[in-house]
């Protein structure tokens, strides 16, 4: 197979558009948004920082958001273990991430509404996923803590999401999977300063 790392970039390779989708045969599209996130990626990362001075010039954002979310409309379709809506998922990985947290700082992180939240928190309660108590700093709040059961539900959500994309990533060349690994720290800085804006 053909190595994208090998192949220069003097525009990105995306052209100078958006991307667009086009009909695929069953199985293509996975494997194609990961080439197109990954040429994103590479691009981003600074492969064509030496024709430049400063690499913010080629830093087409507008791209960049449509790459994510050309693999993202893939990924978010997988079939999945659990049939949870992607806001239980997101409130179950903030409680793991963070720890205890009260329901209106989760209403402000998830972008929900407080009686939304709350409705929520009572269903993921009465299933075993999450648990209320009370906040040992503040008597009149509550903190919500994620139960171990709520724990299994993001450790298998993860477990079988590798399972499914091991086999795609298997298919890029050796310099492409080299070449996502080096952007992933960047990627994940990013994705750490939007979640600060959000705090």
């Amino acid at each position: 197979m053909a190595s994208f790392a090998s192949r220069p970039l003097t525009e990105p390779p995306w052209g100078h558009g958006k991307l667009t989708q086009t009909a695929h045969a069953p199985g293509e599209v996975p494997h194609q948004c990961i080439t197109r996130l990954y040429k994103c990626v590479r691009y981003f990362s600074g492969v064509t920082t030496s024709q430049t001075n400063s690499p913010r010039d080629h830093l087409d954002v507008s791209s960049l958001i449509s790459a994510i979310e050309n693999f993202n409309r893939f990924y978010i379709r997988l079939p999945a273990l659990q049939t949870l809506s992607f806001t239980t998922l997101s409130v179950l990985d903030t409680l793991t991430s963070r720890g205890p947290t009260r329901l209106t700082k989760l209403a402000e992180t998830e972008q929900i509404s407080q009686p939304g939240v709350t409705q929520l928190i009572t269903r993921l309660e009465h299933d075993g996923l999450v648990e209320r108590r009370p906040d040992p700093t503040d008597g009149r709040a509550v903190l919500v803590h994620i139960t171990d059961a709520g724990r299994q539900v993001g450790a298998s959500r993860l477990e079988d999401r590798i399972r499914r994309l091991v086999p795609l990533v298997a298919q890029l060349a050796p310099e492409d999977q080299r070449a996502i690994t080096e952007a992933l720290p960047a990627l994940s800085r990013l994705a750490e300063l939007g979640n600060q804006t959000r705090s």
